[in-house]
């Protein structure tokens, strides 16, 4: 075999041995197509690097970049806004240190490392083209890129943040650079905190590095293990933990193990599950809030239409079959209906972990896309996992919404796009809960994202409404004498939601508790009965019920009192009372 053709095979099995994200950004460095990456995602972490079999090492992305990927470069160098000009090896710094000097004797040397961008790009520049007649392959690694070419309006730059900018998009087109073996690379976590005139550029080549996999992790784990720094509880493993920490990166993982070994107690699920808790909640920034699962299904009364489809749905994710599971649900009802408790129900039937989408908006230019898109990368990384997102309708706004830079239209897209990506098919499971159907986009909820409409509405009969409060009764613990509840329910002329019933319970329980009684009466059900005026929002009840009943996907779910109702005529009482309450 020919000496050129061993060396790109040697280069190919090489390349193969790295992970997706190195290989893609290999392969693009070896397409000599571009000279400008970004490199974004979880780049704060330890990276594993297969040298041998069955043997790893981990480093930092700075590391990984510049040894394993880049090892065989002729200058290898570092810049940030805080370290200034630094290189891989002190030889480098050296050469570079002692050219300079002997083209500009009259700069001081400590000024060839300054921190200052405009003085550190001017000299890194003549540097590199001193040396691209020598044909040296050169490296630069820009950390927090983000400080020195922020997303922000060209406009709103100041002078150091547009030179940058200009800089750094002038080398991804120089001849000399591009024709040259120069490559820039610039870090970041969050592509949204980088400037998209030169983010988006065709012309600039972006590699993802995700959270590591459970294979990595337990790779991890292994190599702390045999570090002796591992404590496991008896019958845990490096595989199992592994398996358990989706969601968590290797630095969270080393933090968890250490904790754990400089308090010398062993690792044991409850302690697993907390601290995974409070890790991500903490890399969260407070923008991701864990929903506790404690019940499942059987504590939810009525609804049975909705709780067979989600009875369903779990029987399908547990048999593995992802293939057959909606994208997302749309939950549509009036208020006092429990429509978060039924998708917190349906959470723990299934066993996954849920989460709720906290307010990730912020008043600064670009920190809302960059929040989103930290929210995202961490979702990804818990799959399989449930999202909440509660009165969506106000919480993720449209791509029409004004007055705000473009910030809502970019978010909607991020979130649209991302619903929409049917890799997660089964791994993240959206709920979108909302008395409002009708105000949220449709976008949203179109096939391919929030495909299952469902809808709950008030009970309508007396069974349902009995069996409601016995289960109200068990869910809150109080206890009831024995009568027969339909009576009750008989008497009753208003509509009552489930929160109505909820609310009676309570005030029926304070009344036996005021006469140090632990079991609620007849009598005290009826006093409270009688004294209960349900809230007086007749008109704006009706609009809930009746959008739900336009965005239902089933006719089983419809009231008996609608089911007849053509779609024209609800839209035409839809209207009118939209009218009535003064809406647009």
């Amino acid at each position: 075999m020919p000496e050129s053709q061993q060396l790109i095979k040697k280069n190919l099995d090489y390349i193969n041995i790295l992970p997706s994200w190195a290989q893609d950004l290999s392969v693009k460095y070896c397409s000599k197509t571009a000279n400008l990456y970004f490199v974004h995602g979880n780049i704060r972490d330890f990276l594993p690097h297969k040298m041998n079999e069955g043997e790893f090492m981990f480093v930092k992305i700075q590391d990984y970049i510049s040894e394993v990927l880049f090892g065989n470069r002729d200058i290898i160098v570092f810049y940030d806004k805080s370290s200034g000009i630094t290189f891989c090896l002190s030889e480098m710094e050296r050469a570079y240190l002692k050219a300079m000097a002997t083209r500009y004797p009259d700069v001081p040397p400590e000024d060839f490392l300054t921190r200052d961008p405009i003085k550190a790009f001017d000299y890194l520049e003549r540097y590199f083209v001193m040396n691209i007649p020598k044909e040296q392959r050169i490296v630069l690694i820009i950390d927090y890129a983000e400080t020195i070419i922020p997303a922000d309006e060209i406009g709103h730059l100041d002078e150091v943040d547009r030179y940058c900018l200009v800089t750094l998009n002038r080398w991804s087109h120089e001849p000399q650079f591009t024709k040259g073996d120069i490559s820039v690379i610039l870090l970041t976590e969050n592509l949204t905190d980088i400037n998209p005139r030169l983010s988006s550029s065709p012309s600039t080549v972006k590699v993802t590095i995700p959270f590591p996999g459970a294979v990595v992790r337990t790779q991890f784990l292994e190599f702390l293990q045999s570090q002796d720094m591992l404590i496991l509880e008896r019958g845990l493993n490096p595989e199992r933990i592994g398996a358990l920490t989706s969601g968590l990166n290797l630095l969270n993982l080393n933090q968890l193990v250490a904790e754990s070994y400089q308090e010398d107690k062993p690792i044991t699920l409850e302690y697993l599950r907390n601290r995974k808790r409070a890790i991500i909640e903490n890399e969260a920034a407070g923008l991701l809030e864990f929903v506790d699962t404690e019940h499942d299904l059987a504590l939810v009364a009525g609804h049975s239409f909705v709780k067979k489809r989600f009875q369903s749905a779990a029987r399908a994710l547990k048999m593995g079959r992802i293939d057959v599971l909606p994208m997302g649900y749309l939950i549509a009802g009036p208020v006092g209906t429990g429509k978060t408790f039924m998708v917190s129900a349906f959470a723990g039937e299934i066993g996954i972990p849920m989460v709720k989408l906290r307010n990730f908006r912020s008043k600064w230019q670009g920190s809302t896309e960059s929040n989103l898109e930290k929210v995202l990368n961490i979702l990804k990384a818990m799959a399989p996992v449930a999202v909440m997102i509660d009165e969506a309708d106000a919480f993720l706004g449209d791509r029409d919404s004004a007055g705000d830079s473009g910030t809502s239209n970019r978010v909607f897209a991020q979130i649209s796009n991302f619903m929409g990506n049917t890799d997660y098919r089964g791994k993240i499971l959206w709920f979108l809960i909302t008395c409002r159907p009708d105000l949220l986009p449709i976008d949203l909820k179109r096939q391919g994202r929030a495909e299952e409409h469902l809808a709950l509405f008030y009970p309508e009969t007396v069974e349902d409404k009995t069996e409601l409060f016995k289960v109200l009764q068990r869910k809150l613990n109080i206890k009831v004498k024995d009568f027969p509840l339909t009576d009750i329910f008989k008497s009753i002329k208003f509509e009552m939601s489930g929160a109505d019933i909820e609310s009676i319970l309570v005030r029926a329980k304070m009344c036996a508790s005021i006469d140090n009684r632990l079991i609620v009466t007849r009598d005290d059900l009826d006093n409270t009965i009688k004294d209960f005026i349900p809230p007086a929002y007749p008109y704006e009840i009706e609009l809930q019920n009746l959008v739900a009943v336009l965005e239902c996907t089933s006719r089983e779910m419809v009231p008996s009192r609608y089911q007849k109702m053509e779609r024209s005529k609800l839209a035409g009482e839809i209207f009118e009372l939209k009218q009535l309450l003064g809406e647009k």
